[in-house]
């Protein structure tokens, strides 16, 4: 009997096999942009996918002990996240675990990004502390970005804070501030408030990458837009406004939140499901 695999014999000579990543088990705790909204898949746990899913699933590839949870709940605060998510997370024994928070709090009139990153910092170290690969991210350059671009110099301050949270614990930042892809309209939903697939998906390349985790996703670049005559857009103003903004801005005033009643889509750790998940079969992008 060969003392070698399959896959080991049939790996052509003088090529390397592509590094295994450390992580078992991967749990991911924020709001909407880590529960996935803007990517909806009718065949995922709540609806959605979005880019920590997609993540998930090129870190179970072969790797049938991989767990992964997603206690994120959309219109969650920053302090509503470590307070709510972080013990629970922590019980699940991650030896990954990412946390996108603080961007709902910096759209609220007032915010403090300093006071925000100070209570980041102390919710990072507990994780930190704990064994974890602590994964942060910064937030992206939001200057063409209607309503979220008032608040473009906050982020900035933010960003800055969480470097320095990262340094502080060793930690390790998604850069979405530097992906000007993300400047395209393409990529983002409707509601220009949340990613599109196309959105999810390449910021789940930039994660990987960063992670340095050989994956099977390819960028996908959004098609260009036909030029558009200046009445159009502001009747496509007009509806983004009625449909999703108004009622954006009234809940803020009623102090109610997206995500109330709502509960995590993945709340335990468990194996990632879907066509060739955990096989190392390919997947469809």
């Amino acid at each position: 009997m060969s003392e070698f695999s399959d896959a080991e014999e049939s790996r052509q000579p003088g090529t390397v096999a592509p590094p295994r990543h450390p992580w078992n088990r991967y749990i991911a705790i924020g709001d909407s942009f880590t529960e996935g909204i803007g990517d909806p898949e009718p065949n995922s746990p709540g609806g959605h996918r979005g880019w920590a899913d997609r993540v998930a699933e090129e870190l179970s590839r072969g790797r049938d002990d991989f767990k992964y949870a997603n206690l994120a709940i959309r219109g969650r605060l920053l302090q509503q996240i470590i307070d709510g998510q972080l013990e629970p997370a922590l019980a699940l024994k991650p030896d990954l675990i990412s946390i996108s928070a603080g961007g709902n709090d910096l759209i609220r009139p007032g915010s403090d990004p300093d006071h925000l990153a100070e209570r980041l910092d102390a919710a990072v170290g507990r994780m930190s502390a704990a064994g974890a690969t602590v994964l942060l991210f910064n937030g992206p350059d939001i200057r063409d970005t209607p309503v979220l671009g008032m608040v473009r110099g906050r982020v900035a301050v933010y960003n800055e804070n969480l470097r320095t949270i990262a340094l502080r614990h060793d930690a390790v930042v998604a850069d979405m501030w530097s992906m000007r892809q993300l400047r395209d309209p393409q990529m983002w939903s409707p509601d220009r408030l949340h990613f599109s697939p196309l959105g999810h998906h390449n910021i789940a390349i930039m994660v990987l990458d960063t992670l340095n985790v050989p994956h099977e996703l390819l960028p996908m670049l959004p098609k260009p837009l036909p030029v558009q005559k200046w009445q159009a857009a502001r009747a496509e103003d007009l509806v983004w406004a009625r449909e999703f903004l108004f009622p954006w801005v009234l809940r803020r005033l009623r102090h109610r939140s997206s995500g109330d009643g709502m509960s995590a889509k993945r709340p335990t750790a468990g194996p990632v499901f879907g066509p060739g998940l955990g096989t190392g079969l390919p997947l469809s992008h």
